[in-house]
């Protein structure tokens, strides 16, 4: 058989939503794929430190994290890369001249730096855990790395930030903007030649849009049942629900599995 590279989203994907566990179906599948010889990973947008407790919950080795910029290969933190400095330096100095406040996040843990508290009061606290240090003497421009930002401007205020193209970013919360990685494709492109394989062998399965990023035409990618119809659009093949044996109905049909 054939070795195949699979890299599956973390919600929606391999969990179930409403219960935040991995279907059984599609845990039972994975362990089965393994015995068959291949190689299996996570793909996510999550930084490392937050990953790491559900792949080590869950047994598994090898993770595209960071929305890309992360790469784990057999338990080991092979490459964290961070933002770029020059451009979050100009996004971050824009919204201080617009009045909103900033944190960033500095290394590879729940904490963030801010020179003031603007930030806590224009958004309060965020519903992720979150350690918030606030430092009147931290020198942006001095630090070694950033790995995101968090700018507290409101979603239909977010035209006048113009700097924001500079870096990726992402809106979760009506509050503020996060500026992070979002590029899970180059990810595995990265992790791949570390591995010395080829991209043609690469199976990735997501749900959502931020998955749209990994769902490209040099491999295989399939969709969610229950994923968004842009990415459905891009899939080379949709399968079933998560929760509806979706993973497991699709490496069977494929006889991955």
């Amino acid at each position: 058989m054939e070795k195949k590279y699979f890299f599956f989203d973390i919600d929606g994907t391999l969990t179930d939503r409403a219960t935040g566990e991995i279907v059984p179906s599609a845990g039972e599948t994975l362990k089965r794929l393994e015995e068959n010889g291949h190689f299996i990973a996570i793909a996510t947008g999550r930084a490392h430190y937050k990953a790491r407790k559900f792949t080590d919950a869950n047994g598994f080795k090898n993770m595209v994290c960071c929305g890309g910029n992360g790469i784990v290969i057999d338990g080991k933190l092979v490459e964290n890369i961070p933002l770029d400095k020059e451009g979050c330096i100009k996004i971050i100095r824009q919204a201080e001249e617009l009045g909103y406040g900033w944190c960033v996040a500095l290394d590879d843990s729940k904490d963030v730096y801010m020179t003031d508290d603007k930030f806590l009061r224009q958004v309060g606290k965020r519903k992720e855990p979150t350690r918030y240090i606030i430092d009147d003497s931290l020198d942006i421009e001095a630090v070694d790395a950033i790995y995101k930002i968090y700018v507290a401007i409101p979603g239909d205020e977010e035209e006048k930030l113009t700097t924001k193209e500079l870096i990726g970013h992402l809106r979760f919360e009506p509050e503020y903007l996060m500026f992070q990685p979002d590029n899970k494709r180059g990810g595995i492109i990265n992790m791949m030649e570390h591995l010395g394989a080829d991209i043609q062998d690469v199976v990735v399965f997501g749900d959502d849009y931020n998955d749209m990023d990994m769902f490209c035409p040099e491999w295989f990618s399939i969709a969610m049942g229950n994923g968004c119809q842009d990415l459905k659009d891009m899939a080379s093949y949709v399968t079933a629900a998560n929760v509806d044996d979706g993973i497991q109905k699709a490496c069977e049909h494929f006889g991955w599995a």
